[in-house]
C-alpha cells in the first residue's frame, strides 16, 4: 500500500490501481471510480464570503490535471496527516486521516458555526479486498464508527456533550470489486478497517490537541 505524497497545499494517496471508491466527498461524491484520494489544504484567505467553494475547487483541481480524483478540503496542516494499516484474516486495509476539531459537534445535537470553522477529520481508507457494493456500505460505517470511538476516546467536552465528530466530516472508502459480501465486526474486513481507522484518527487527535488552534477553540 503507498505512502501518500505531499505537496503543499494538497495531499495525495495513489491507488494501485482505478478502482470503487466510496465517499461524500466535495468533488466526486457517492460511488464513482477513481486513482487517487487528495486532500486541498485551505486557509480563511482562500474561502472568502460568497463563494463557489465546488466551482473553486473545480478550477484548482483543473491547474493539477486532477479533475478525476476524489477530493477532500481541509483547514488543518495536512503535513501533520496521520496514517495507520491493520491487518486481519489476511486482509488489509490502509487508513490516511487528517484531523482538526475547531467544528466539533456532539451528534443530535447542533452549535452555531463560527465563521471559517473548517477543522475536520478526513480519511481514506485502502482495503485490499475486493468487496461487494454492501460490503462497502458496511465497511464506511464500520470506518465511521472507529472514527467516532477515537474522538470519544479523547473526551473532548462541548457545551451540548462530548465530541463525536466535526460538522464536515468526510470518510472514503477504496477497495477493488469482489466478492466478499460483509464488512463487519465479526469479519476480517470490519476489524482491519476499524483498527486502522481508530488508530489514525486518534493520532491525528493527539496531534491537534497539541497544537495551538486546539488551545483556541478549547478557550474561544
Amino acid at each position: 500500500m503507498t505512502t501518500p505524497r505531499l505537496d503543499p497545499p494538497w495531499l495525495c494517496l495513489d491507488l494501485p490501481h482505478e478502482m470503487p471508491v466510496l465517499s461524500w466527498a466535495v468533488n466526486r461524491p457517492g460511488l464513482v471510480r477513481a486513482r487517487r484520494i487528495l486532500w486541498r489544504e485551505v486557509r480563511n484567505a482562500d474561502l472568502p464570503e460568497h463563494l463557489d467553494v465546488i466551482q473553486w475547487l473545480d478550477a484548482q483541481l483543473a491547474a493539477r490535471d486532477a479533475r478525476d480524483a476524489v477530493c477532500f478540503l481541509t483547514s488543518c496542516d495536512i503535513a501533520r496527516f496521520t496514517t495507520a494499516e491493520a491487518d486481519a484474516d489476511g486482509i488489509r486495509a490502509h487508513a490516511v486521516a487528517t484531523v482538526g476539531l475547531s467544528n466539533a459537534e456532539s451528534v443530535g445535537t447542533r452549535r452555531p458555526l463560527a465563521t471559517h470553522a473548517w477543522g475536520t477529520i478526513n480519511v481514506a481508507v485502502e482495503i485490499d479486498a475486493g468487496l461487494t457494493e454492501a460490503a462497502r456500505l458496511e465497511a464506511l460505517s464500520i470506518a465511521t464508527q472507529a472514527r467516532t470511538a477515537a474522538i470519544m476516546a479523547a473526551k473532548i467536552p462541548l457545551p451540548t456533550g462530548p465530541a463525536t465528530g466535526t460538522g464536515t466530516d468526510c470518510i472514503a472508502i477504496a477497495a477493488p470489486d469482489g466478492t466478499t459480501r460483509y464488512a463487519g465486526l465479526h469479519t476480517g474486513v470490519g476489524e482491519a478497517v476499524g483498527r486502522a481507522v481508530h488508530d489514525a484518527v486518534a493520532r491525528g487527535v493527539a496531534l491537534w490537541q497539541s497544537t495551538d488552534t486546539a488551545k483556541e477553540a478549547r478557550h474561544g
